[in-house]
């Protein structure tokens, strides 16, 4: 992924040990009277598992109701005591721990607060025509064939409840009847638009009851109608899918879409995207979605909070993940130390090096268990182990449900005694023991196959990450920042190595490394050996990374080692407020709102800086080459024990 999904952190050098000390002792007191007074108020935060865009594709939707549940329980765990927080993520993950320990600039570091507002960190899309992705137009089509305005004001909320259970069988009742209370042909039609566009799998029919009128709402075509738009209620010469530009603020893609299907009534399933967009950032994208009105999508900015939705047109194509050609980010690193010529100096080496092209740390996941200790298990083929990893009691930033249903699974090992402890069943735990409650004890990998495939396949991608930036580091530990004979390079999309003789026709930004798999090569030289050498500590054979579970075998894949960003701008800014916003959004500029006036000589710096990056690398890695900082939440919450909002 591209975007982070990290909460603002303070980028700061080490405290001292004996601070370090105290602030511990501070914390635990704390923690202690609160928990005397029944007051847990620690941020907790689930395993993220990180999903790249060629893999992120998959939407669970479940019953509205158990939805809305989760979603409410869900967001009353998001604020917390920033000291238990950091108290407790010092269970987590490190940059070392996942591999991540080397810098291609000569620079000096300094600190900075990354996200100290989520506005400080912008995302817009690259689409696979070189367009930079901009909400920039609310106007809608025009076309004969969109209902009136009156559509969507024609059914009174009561109305709109019963339809709505009709369309999701959620009643028992065949069909709904809606009086005619101004009767005319004009009227009737109106309704009869309004329901079968607002709702869709729903038919109408005009009937007379005891000399009234009433339009009669069924289902056409069973419970498939839902999933499947009424073709014959599309124009012809309309294109089948309504493309728009979703403008968000701190909500992911995923999260976004679950809330227009509900909202529009619609399976998730008929929108498509490029690439996924994570939570705490803004973000621009394009979203393709079938059968849906230019009209109806914007009907829903008089609604929905956080979400702004412009650039409407209709295409006859979805649209494809991997698509796109990238991201360009805009991003604030506030209250920076650095002097000028550090400042410089480092976006230097960012526009004309680059930043070691690793795997993020939202790739392992925040708490004490990584998602690649499980990946490896998968491909070790040890059932029970994988279970254990995902289920045992760990320290650690964690929702206090999920803590308890560990810790009812650690004592009667009971999949039905664990999921009661658990209000939440949509996360990987409440998946894997529904699991195990269907398929029974002894049958770990049926169980383990219920949770959706992407998820199930983002822990073995997690291990071959793992992989791949360990290697990285040896590599260039031992070889530098130069390309040498027996390195791996692309012709076309063929790995090939670099011979004796051609060595001086390329440089450290042609060279690839391979994630490990039964479809790549590696390289002819100690890092070749030191592949087979990790794979062998972890029991795993290199020349057979073919699973007897045919979704767990690994091809492999290549990635650059090194990434130079392209389109890279910086500016050093000066302010008072750290609440200000520091640049204009796509939103601002529609709404006319101007940037405030900053002064000349402030009480903070701020460093603004843009650059766009191809999928499926991190922005968090380019920022820590600048920083030369640890960005793990991990190393941040225990430097900074304010946990900025």
């Amino acid at each position: 992924m591209e975007t982070v999904e990290m909460n603002s952190v303070s980028l700061k050098r080490p405290l001292s040990e004996d601070d370090v000390a105290n602030a511990d002792e501070i914390k635990r007191q704390k923690i202690l009277e609160k928990s005397k007074t029944g007051n847990d108020s620690g941020r907790s935060i689930e395993t993220v598992i990180d999903q790249p865009e060629d893999t992120k594709n998959e939407i669970i939707s479940n019953e509205e109701s158990e939805e809305q549940e989760e979603e409410e329980l869900e967001d009353s765990d998001e604020d917390g005591d920033p000291e238990s927080f950091a108290d407790m993520m010092k269970h987590g993950l490190t940059e070392s721990d996942v591999g991540i320990t080397k810098f291609v600039s000569s620079h000096k570091g300094f600190s900075g607060i990354l996200k100290e507002r989520y506005s400080d960190f912008v995302v817009h899309e690259i689409g696979k025509d070189g367009r930079v992705s901009h909400l920039d137009d609310f106007s809608v089509p025009v076309d004969d064939e969109d209902p009136s305005e009156e559509t969507f004001t024609v059914l009174s909320d009561e109305d709109k409840q019963r339809l709505e259970e009709l369309q999701l069988f959620k009643n028992k009742e065949a069909s709904v009847a809606i009086e005619v209370i101004e009767d005319t042909k004009e009227k009737r039609t109106v309704i009869h638009q309004a329901v079968k566009s607002l709702f869709p799998g729903l038919e109408t029919k005009t009937e007379d009851r005891d000399g009234k009128k009433y339009i009669i709402a069924y289902h056409a075509a069973g419970k498939k109608a839902l999933a499947n738009p009424r073709k014959h209620s599309w124009p012809k010469s309309r294109g089948s899918y309504c493309h728009f530009v979703l403008y968000k603020e701190n909500k992911d893609t995923m999260d976004a879409i679950n809330v227009l299907s509900k909202f529009l009534r619609v399976k998730p399933n008929i929108f498509s995207y490029m690439g996924t967009k994570d939570k705490r950032a803004i973000t621009v994208q394009e979203i393709a979605v079938l059968r849906i009105t230019a009209q109806r999508l914007a009907h829903l900015n008089k609604c929905l909070m956080n979400f702004k939705l412009g650039n409407f047109s209709y295409k006859n194509h979805p649209l494809k993940l991997g698509e796109l050609q990238g991201n360009h980010f805009t991003v604030v690193l506030r209250n920076i130390t650095g002097t000028d010529d550090q400042i410089e100096q480092a976006m230097h080496s960012l526009r004309e090096i680059g930043f070691i092209n690793y795997y993020g740390m939202q790739r392992f996941g925040t708490t004490a268990v990584p998602t690649y200790q499980i990946g490896r298990a998968i491909l070790q083929n040890n059932w029970n182990e994988v279970m254990d990893l995902i289920l045992k009691p760990r320290p650690g930033a964690e929702k206090g449900y999920l803590v308890k249903c560990r810790e009812e699974w650690a004592k009667t090992k009971d999949p039905a005694a664990a999921l009661k402890k658990l209000p939440v069943k949509r996360c990987v735990e409440g998946q894997l023991l529904r699991g195990l409650l269907k398929y029974g004890m002894k049958n770990i990998i049926s169980a383990f196959g219920i949770i959706p495939r992407n998820n199930r396949l983002m822990y073995i991608h997690s291990y071959q990450s793992y992989v791949w930036n360990n290697m990285v580091s040896k590599r260039i530990e031992e070889y530098g920042l130069r390309a040498v004979p027996g390195d791996l390079i692309l012709k076309g999309a063929t790995a090939v190595h670099i011979e004796e003789g051609d060595v001086d026709n390329y440089t450290i930004h042609d060279v690839v490394m391979p994630l490990p798999g039964f479809d790549v090569i590696y390289p002819k030289h100690k890092i070749g050996e030191a592949y087979k050498e990790m794979l062998i500590a972890d029991n795993l054979d290199i020349s057979n990374m073919r699973h007897k579970i045919r979704d767990y075998s690994l091809s492999g894949a290549y990635r650059k080692i090194i990434i130079r960003p392209q389109n890279v701008n910086w500016e050093v800014v000066a302010y008072d407020d750290p609440k200000i916003p520091l640049f204009t959004t796509d939103l601002d500029k529609l709404e006319g709102k101007p940037l405030p006036v900053l002064p000349t000589d402030g009480k903070f710096r701020a460093l603004k800086m843009e650059f766009s990056l191809p999928p499926s690398t991190y922005a968090t890695m380019a920022i820590r080459e600048v920083l030369k900082m640890d960005t793990s939440i991990k190393n941040q919450t225990q430097l900074n024990t304010t946990w900025l909002r």
